[in-house]
This record gives C-alpha cells, sequence and structure tokens, in this order.
C-alpha cells in the first residue's frame, strides 16, 4: 500500500483529535495530510501498468529502457508461472537486440524443452558476447558438453 493510505486515516484521527482538543494547529496539519493523501492516491491511480505491445513497439525501435521493461515484465511473468507469457516477452526483447533477453529466453526454452531446443538462443547470445553463454561453446562453435571455459 502506498503512503496515500496512511496519510488520510491519520489526517482523520488528527483532525478529530484537534476538533476535541481545539488545536488549531492539529486541524492545519490534519488538512496537510488529507490534501497530500488525496493527491497520491490520485497520482497512483493515474499510473497504468506498461502495455507489453507498446513496450515491444519502443523496444524494436531502440529505447533501450523499453527492452528492460520488457524483459522485466517477461522475468515477473514466469516467477508468477506464465512461462508462454515470460517466452513470449523474452523473444520480443531477443528481437530488438537485448542479450540478457536472447539468455533468459535461452533458459527458459532449456528449462522447458531441453537443450537442443535451447541451443539457438544460448549461441545467439554467445555471439552478442554474453559472458555466460560464451562458456556453453567451443572455439569452434562445437557445444562444449563439460561447460569448463573453452577460451
Amino acid at each position: 500500500m502506498g503512503l496515500g493510505y496512511f496519510l488520510l486515516p491519520a489526517g482523520g484521527a488528527l483532525s478529530l483529535t484537534g476538533v476535541i482538543t481545539g488545536n488549531g494547529t492539529l486541524i492545519g496539519l490534519s488538512w496537510i495530510m488529507w490534501v497530500l493523501g488525496v493527491l497520491l492516491l490520485l497520482r497512483n491511480r493515474s499510473r497504468r501498468p506498461a502495455d507489453p505491445r507498446e513496450l515491444a513497439a519502443a523496444a524494436a525501435a531502440g529505447d533501450a529502457r523499453a527492452v528492460r521493461k520488457l524483459r522485466t515484465l517477461a522475468l515477473t511473468a514466469r516467477a508468477q508461472g506464465r512461462p508462454d507469457t515470460a517466452e513470449r516477452l523474452l523473444r520480443q526483447g531477443a528481437q530488438a537486440g537485448d542479450v540478457e533477453s536472447m539468455w533468459e529466453l535461452g533458459r527458459l526454452v532449456e528449462a522447458r524443452r531441453g537443450r537442443t531446443e535451447a541451443e539457438p538462443w544460448f549461441r545467439m547470445a554467445a555471439g552478442h558476447g554474453h559472458a555466460v553463454a560464451r562458456r556453453l561453446f567451443r572455439a569452434g562453435g562445437e557445444p562444449n558438453r563439460d561447460e569448463a571455459d573453452p577460451r
């Protein structure tokens, strides 16, 4: 919960105390708390969650912040047990060139369908310089089954 949910009842209690005791200062402070509480609630209401379609379009246009937000949405979806949504969002991030999305997509696909299907995503991440993904392949491009550092 936000601060607005605290300020409104606290302002009400302060207002009531000010009226009962006849303390004008408390009444003035309660008004400030009421106004701040209402403004914070209105501000939080005006914030809408990120639309994945808008983020995908911005990511495709090269907006790095949108790519990070898209990846965050994907990782949240994965943590919430929505792997299909996570995979779709990570694919959009990977298509926008996000190396971390490529790696995370590889990890998700590997968990769902095995290393063989994940290999193209790991290979793509390695090709874009992802340090951990590079360890999965030998210098000639062959999979590094022992996963020891091939370099």
